[in-house]
């Protein structure tokens, strides 16, 4: 408890911050989902609320998710009935309780980091990118929309050039300018008195005084309904109440409901792993999710999003990437955000649907920026091609198509540049280049899998009769136990029949690393305490026989 209130400083601003970006991409999901709007914003409630409450994931977000707008789409159409629909919705959470039983949740451990990377840096461009027509206040493709082909018949290059032409406004325009100066401003030392109220706010809350300043005065500056929130609006209590749906359970031996909730809860589990690992490496903190009580707490919102007749929830980039961004310490602001959702919804309406787009747009600007910061190339670039490859393939394949397709490719292109890496190494002895009396050396390279196993034998299948050879891991973190054994093999065996001289170096500094794999270890200090030199370096190995 004491935490909690050591951290409510940060929280609750990051928490309405949150929420002012979740609101609209609520209601841009349901609308793209062709759902009733109103199961947007309960899914988003259902994220905050009951997700934030279950998960032990300290920064992460869910709510309705715009990769699985199409999915939604065509479900509802297929199972002719939204009510029908949302028993699918309660089924997959189901399926999903059973993935985290069952620790699936295990793969997000091989999603490798420059793909990760790669996908954060992809959302902070695409929000950028479907930003830019919100801020010029041309608002014809939905909030939400991150896939590359939009369902207003253009493409995220085209609407922002056919925006620029033909769609500016210049009230949406001012309006967006001047929340992201008071963004910028909010980030500069001096304004550190300021930090406990969200510039989010301050900039929102502005843009609404003047927009109803230039509607009162007649102005062409006056933002019209259309390009501002557009939240359900419930005549009285019972109205409120009569946006919640029940599922068809009528439908419970319907197989093309099972057929939907399985697609649904593996889609669902996918991008909310990939999200998960995504927001513990912008983690100030570097905590850890448990990624199978994750699957466990989304199976559950989910069931409870289907009964309530909400959208399927997933952990979202977009708002988890705003909360880190916004400062958020904890879970808090999760559930503060999805408070804020339900009261707000219920009680006032019509603020919320005073609020101009633009004004949101430029927020999320913010959020992009902060993902697809320029230094981030820099530094995956600095890290060689086989980081930067993956790591370029993984943005522009995601900027190209959507999330997951996107991450799929970038997996590829990680596994290929992994294969081709290994197959590269310099382990294969040229005869044809060795000169008598010269010491052979070998060095391993950082990472040294199964893959090398045939090109490492072959190797030293080919060394010469009466030679002195080094084999360097000096530089290696990470040795596979069948190349272990082929090397203990030769240095026991093969290298005493043929007169080989063998020195392994920096297998001493490797078997610290791996201490914790105990089969591993042991074969490692085996070789290291009977070679002939324990943990000289090479060079100077080499120095001792050449006197070079």
């Amino acid at each position: 408890m004491e935490k909690i209130i050591k951290n409510l400083k940060y929280d609750l601003p990051a928490g309405i911050v949150v929420f002012l970006v979740a609101v609209p991409l609520c209601l841009g999901i349901a609308l793209a989902s062709g759902a009733p709007l109103y199961s947007g914003m309960i899914a988003g409630m259902v994220g905050g609320i009951v997700i934030g409450l279950m998960s032990n994931a300290q920064l992460s977000v869910s709510g309705p998710a715009a990769g699985l707008a199409a999915i939604v789409l065509m479900q509802i159409q297929t199972l002719g009935a939204f009510p029908t629909f949302l028993l699918a919705v309660v089924i997959a959470g189901v399926f999903q309780i059973l993935l985290g039983i069952a620790k699936a949740g295990s793969i997000a451990n091989y999603f490798p980091s420059n793909v990760i990377k790669g996908m954060l840096t992809a959302i902070g461009i695409i929000i950028i990118m479907k930003q830019i027509p919100h801020a010029f206040g041309y608002d014809k493709d939905t909030e939400g929309d991150l896939a590359f082909q939009q369902a207003d018949g253009e493409n995220t290059f085209s609407e922002i050039w056919l925006t620029l032409t033909q769609h500016i406004h210049w009230g949406s325009t001012l309006i967006a300018l001047i929340c992201l100066g008071i963004l910028i401003l909010w980030e500069r030392p001096f304004m550190q008195r300021f930090k406990l109220i969200p510039a989010a706010l301050v900039g929102v809350a502005l843009s609404v005084a003047l927009n109803q300043l230039f509607i009162s005065s007649g102005s062409p500056l006056a933002i019209s309904q259309d390009d501002l929130v557009n939240v359900p609006v419930a005549k009285d209590f019972n109205a409120f109440l009569g946006q919640f749906t029940l599922p068809d359970f009528s439908q419970w031996n319907n197989k093309a409901v099972y057929i939907a909730a399985f697609t649904l809860a593996i889609v669902a589990s996918i991008e909310t792993l990939l999200c998960i690992e995504a927001v513990d490496k912008i983690d100030p903190h570097r905590r850890v999710t448990n990624t199978n009580r994750e699957l466990f707490a989304q199976g559950t919102g989910n069931i409870v999003s289907g009964l309530l007749g909400g959208l399927p929830v997933t952990s979202v980039i977009v708002r988890s990437s705003a909360n880190v961004a916004a400062n958020a310490q904890t879970k808090v602001s999760t559930l503060v955000h999805g408070l804020l959702l339900l009261f707000c919804v219920a009680l006032i309406p019509k603020v919320l649907n005073m609020i101009p787009l633009a004004a949101l747009a430029a927020v999320l600007l913010m959020v992009g920026y902060k993902l697809a910061k320029p230094a981030l190339f820099k530094q995956m670039w600095a890290a060689g091609k086989y980081q930067f490859v993956p790591f370029i393939a993984t943005v522009v394949a995601i900027v190209f198509t959507d999330l997951l397709t996107g991450v799929g490719i970038g997996m590829a292109v990680a596994a290929f540049a992994i294969l081709r890496g290994n197959i590269k190494a310099p382990y294969f002895f040229h005869r044809n280049e060795y000169k008598e009396g010269e010491a052979i050396k070998l060095d391993l390279s950082q990472e040294v899998s199964f893959l090398n196993k045939a090109s490492i034998k072959l190797t030293l299948d080919h060394l010469p009769h009466n030679a002195t050879v080094i084999i360097d891991a000096s530089h290696t973190e990470y040795i596979d136990y069948d190349v272990l054994e082929i090397i203990k093999e030769f240095q026991k065996i093969n290298a005493p029949e043929r007169n080989i001289k063998l020195i392994l170096t920096g297998f001493k500094e490797t078997y610290k690393i791996n201490n914790s794999d105990n089969v591993h270890s042991e074969m490692l200090e085996d070789i290291f305490t009977t070679t002939d030199v324990k943990g000289k370096p090479a060079k100077d190995l080499l120095t001792d026989l050449t006197g070079k």
